[in-house]
This record gives C-alpha cells, sequence and structure tokens, in this order.
C-alpha cells in the first residue's frame, strides 16, 4: 500500500519538531490510536451488518451503543482507546480484544527480557524507562507463567523413533524449597539428542534434588512412553545408577563416558602448574587408535603420575568399561560424542540466562528461565557439523537399527 504525498503533506502539517513527530503527544502516536479505532469501527459494522449513521437492517436489535475508553499499553506507552459497544455485548474485536491491555507484542518483551536473564525488578525498571509503561510485578508473573504452558507441551511431544545419539548431562541451580525455605543446589538434567538427518533435539529437562538409579530409570521410561524406541550411543558423565537405568530401559545402547568430563573431574586433583603436562597425557589416552593401545597409554600415565596424584589413573579404570567403546568409532563419529560442543554450547546459553539469579523461588521459575534458553539455543541452529560422514559410519555399524 502508497500513501500519497498530499496525504503525508497533510498529516505533516504543524510538525517542526522530532518531538511534533515521535512525542508522547506526536503524530505517530495520535495516529496509531485513530487507525485503530478506525479499524475497531469497521469490525463492528462488519458484526452488526450495516453502516455507522445508516439505519439497522428490519428487525435487528442489536445496534451501535456508543463506546467505551480503554487504557492500553504499547511501545509507545500508554494509549487511551475508544472501543464501540453494541448492545447485547455480543461484539468481539479481534483487533484489541475483550480484556487485553497490551499491544505490539509486548508479551513477546516481557518474556524476551525474562529469557535474558532480567528479574521481575528488573524488567519492570525496563519497561519504565524505555517505553514509559508502568507494570506491575504480578502481570510479568502472569506473562511469564503462560511459558509454562508452553514448557508442559513441549515436555510431553512425541519423539523419534531411533536417536543414533543422546548425550545426557546435568548443571546445578540454587533454588529455594518450599518447604524448608532454604535454598538448595538442585541438578538441572538435560538430554541432547542428534537424529538420524544430524540435526540436534533437546528432548527434555528435569530438576531434582538428589539423582540415582530410580529417578534415572523414570527420564528413561518417559522417553520411550513418548516414542523412542532405541538409542545406538548415549553419553553419560559418570552419574551414579545413569548405565544401569539406560540399559534398563533400551537394552541395546551402547553407553559411553563422556571424555570431557572425564578429564576435567581428573584436572581438579591437579595443582594449577601441572594442569597442561596432565592434559596433555591425558590425551595420549583417549587418542589412542585401539583400546588396548589407549590402556597401555593409562599404564604410562599412572606410572608417571601415581606418586603426585594417585586418584586420577584408578578414576578412569572405575569408568574403563564406559571408556571403550569409543575406542571403536571411525574419528568422524569420535569427533562428535568426544567434544559434546553440542552440550556445551547448550549449557553457555543456560548459565548465560541464569548468571545473574542468585537463586529461584521455586522449581517452576527455574524450568521457565531454562526452557526459553533451549529455545533459543535450538533456534541458533540446530545442524550437527560433519554429519554426513558419521552417519555413513552409524548406518555400516548398526545396519537396520539406524535404517528401522
Amino acid at each position: 500500500m502508497t500513501i500519497s504525498k498530499e496525504v503525508l503533506d497533510e498529516l505533516l502539517k504543524g510538525v517542526e519538531r522530532p518531538e511534533d513527530l515521535l512525542g508522547d503527544a506526536g503524530l505517530m502516536k495520535e495516529l496509531k490510536i485513530k487507525l485503530m479505532e478506525r479499524m475497531l469501527g469497521a469490525e463492528l459494522t462488519a458484526h452488526l451488518g450495516y453502516d455507522e449513521g445508516k439505519e439497522a437492517p428490519l428487525g435487528q436489535a442489536n445496534r451501535r451503543n456508543g463506546a467505551s475508553t480503554k487504557m492500553v499499553k504499547g511501545q509507545d506507552g500508554e494509549m487511551p482507546l475508544s472501543v464501540p459497544r453494541d448492545r447485547d455485548s455480543s461484539f468481539e474485536p479481534e483487533l484489541v480484544k475483550k480484556g487485553q491491555t497490551r499491544i505490539d507484542g509486548m508479551d513477546d518483551k516481557i518474556i524476551g527480557l525474562y529469557a535474558a536473564g532480567l528479574t521481575v525488578r528488573d524488567i519492570q525498571a525496563h519497561l519504565l524507562d524505555l517505553y514509559g509503561l508502568k507494570v506491575s510485578p504480578d502481570l510479568i508473573s502472569r506473562v511469564t507463567d503462560a511459558v509454562l504452558d508452553e514448557v508442559r507441551e513441549w515436555q510431553s511431544r512425541a519423539l523419534e523413533r531411533m536417536y543414533p545419539i543422546v548425550i545426557f548431562d546435568a548443571l546445578r541451580v540454587r533454588i529455594r524449597d518450599a518447604d524448608s525455605r532454604t535454598v538448595k543446589n538442585k541438578a538441572v538434567y538435560v538430554a541432547l539428542g542428534v537424529t538420524r538427518d544430524g540435526q540436534r533435539e533437546v528432548l527434555g529437562l528435569w530438576i531434582a534434588e538428589n539423582e540415582g538409579a530410580k529417578f534415572w530409570l523414570s527420564v528413561m521410561n518417559e522417553l520411550k512412553n513418548r516414542g523412542t524406541q532405541d538409542i545406538l550411543i548415549a553419553v553419560v558423565d559418570g552419574l551414579k545408577g545413569f548405565p544401569e537405568a539406560i540399559t534398563a530401559a533400551f537394552p541395546d545402547a551402547m553407553v559411553q563416558t563422556c571424555i570431557v568430563h572425564l578429564v576435567r573431574h581428573s584436572l581438579n586433583f591437579c595443582s594449577w602448574k601441572d594442569r597442561k603436562v596432565v592434559a596433555t597425557d591425558l590425551r595420549r589416552i583417549y587418542s589412542a587408535p585401539t583400546a588396548d593401545l589407549a590402556e597401555a597409554e593409562l599404564d604410562a600415565f599412572e606410572e608417571k603420575w601415581a606418586g603426585k596424584y594417585a586418584s586420577i589413573a584408578p578414576a578412569w579404570r572405575r569408568a574403563w568399561q564406559e571408556v571403550i567403546p569409543f575406542f571403536g568409532f571411525d574419528p568422524a563419529i569420535r569427533k562428535i560424542i568426544y567434544t559434546t560442543n553440542a552440550i556445551e554450547s547448550l549449557n553457555r546459553v543456560i548459565r548465560k540466562s541464569i548468571k545473574t539469579r542468585g537463586s529461584f523461588p521455586t522449581d517452576e521459575a527455574a524450568t521457565k528461565l531454562i526452557y526459553l534458553a533451549i529455545r533459543k539455543f535450538e533456534m541458533d541452529g540446530r545442524n550437527v557439523r560433519e554429519w554426513f560422514a558419521a552417519r555413513n559410519q552409524f548406518a555400516i555399524m548398526f545396519g537396520e537399527r539406524f535404517d528401522a
């Protein structure tokens, strides 16, 4: 639609300063109000079946009944809007619905600010400074609570029948306990799957104070109930009872300890001056071409460092049965399950969102923010790099299970 020069000239008469156009009482705000009121009038005309100023159709009792003024909030601050009415109150406007007090995607702005990690008080201040809007904490909470409905739908959605790789990870979040009113460190568990086509997909998130075999089995059963029948490789970070829970639900799954987590756990025993050297020596273990050569490198590592860091080599040996599957894979697959770039980048997005929060008042508050971080992560790109070579390897190694 093109606005003629004559119309523009007429509208801009008397506009001499920027505030005459963009100010709180400027032309742009007034024009928006008038256009919205005109559109609402057109909606009522369509509803009643006759134009304003004309007679109603014969026998029709419902007619125009004046207008009411409501305040709506938008990017231009608060605006008084005249909404036409009908006698029997059957008119349901679409432009500004009954009960609606926010326009211009204000809900999306509130949710976007919440997703960025701003607290309710921060959001209040931001909307007041930027838009001149006074928004109550209760309104902000109601808007963000609407995310929980989306979370429930997302958490119960149907999943793929088979995932070549599922990476399970956990991070700690401080949440206030409803009973004791004390702040506790709770674990947020995330399952990140890779589909047959190489798309990253967060399968779900779970918050728990303590994990164990029973908890993990409930998570596995949830994935099964949502449609997943097979996982080829499950990558875990050594959580207690996890491998047993995975194989109980998915008996054919190959459980692989996350090498990155194992290396980090090892480096926790080291002084800062030794970390680089120890990391280099550990790399010789997981870079070995075969499991036998990797075990020989582990023996050499233990001989060199046992006197100073006696706990590292035994930790690797305890996890060895979940380490060695890694060595049966082609480098194309090794790279994906070793580096865990996907889960690491997801954790960065989550931590960036929650770092400004000292603690969360409830599990639901934490869930809302973490879900929004996950949504942002998936919007930024879901393709796994160099998946084509890995896909061919999976098709050969797992045959019918990969193609099912």
